[in-house]
Parts: structure tokens; sequence; C-alpha cells
């Protein structure tokens, strides 16, 4: 149970690169994010319920992870990135710029910004929540604030 906790937390051992798990753990859920919506074009229904139980398992599986680890939010856990970016990618035609190699680096250069930096509320989040949900909304809400700067640089380009 360890060993399939650890492989999907990590996105497949992705997050036990050694230099900024983070950063590969966004940019391999970009990848996979992008494949899953426009190559198995699924409905939107599926994909709210698959976003539902990822967030969900992901959630019990943190906690799990913690409790034979010593840290409830280990670098080595990045789908709470992948979550992140899941979430962006439901609101992609609103945060669509020029065309789609620029959006997906916009997308990852910015989320990776507001998951590093941490602003209001994922700060107090971050600090007061000591669990999967915690781990998981901090970076949900980085993913907001990501589409909210997409838009704005939308209406201005």
């Amino acid at each position: 149970m360890k060993k399939l906790t650890k492989l999907f937390l990590s996105i497949f051992f992705v997050g036990y690169i050694n230099f900024a798990p983070g950063t590969w753990g966004s940019l391999a859920s970009i990848v996979i994010i992008f494949l899953l919506f426009n190559f198995l074009s699924p409905s939107l229904l599926i994909l709210i319920l698959t976003f539902i139980i990822i967030f969900f398992i992901s959630n019990f599986l943190i906690n799990y992870f913690s409790s034979f680890e010593n840290s409830h939010d280990s670098k080595h856990i990045v789908i709470d990135e992948f979550l992140g970016i899941f979430f962006i990618f439901f609101f992609y035609d609103f945060v669509f710029i020029y065309n789609t190699f620029f959006t997906l680096l916009l997308i990852f250069l910015i989320f990776r910004f507001f998951d590093i930096i941490k602003i209001f509320p994922a700060n107090y989040i971050d600090k007061n929540y000591k669990n999967g949900f915690g781990v998981i909304l901090d970076d949900i809400i980085a993913g907001i604030y990501t589409i909210l700067t997409l838009v704005i640089l939308n209406a201005f380009i």
C-alpha cells in the first residue's frame, strides 16, 4: 500500500526528482491534463467527477502518507499541483491567450509563482490545515489566482 500511495501522490514518482519536485510535478501535470482534455475529450461531467474522485482519494492518501512520513506536506507529494492545474483547465477557454503553447507556458509559470509565494488565503491554509485537505486546497487557490491573472492578461492582449 505504501508503494502505491507514493506512486499516486508523486505522480508516478515525478515528485521524487531531487531538484524542484513541485516544478516537475506541475510540468508533468500540464502534459497529462492537456492530453486528457484534448485527446480523450471526456464530457464535462466525467471531468468533474474525475476531479472530485482524485481530490478525495488524494486527501485520504496524503493523510495516510503523513502517518508513516514525518511531514504532512512532503516535497514528494505533487498530486496537489496536479489538482491545482486540473482546476485551471476547467476554465481553459477563458484563459487561452494567443496559442496553445503560449497559454500552457503561462499557466505553468503563473501557477508556480502563486504556488510558491502562497498569498492569502493560501498561506493561511498552508499554516493552519496540517492535513490532506490543506495540502490540496492551497494549490487550488493558486489555480484560482492563475485563472484570474490570465483572464486579466487576456483582456489586455
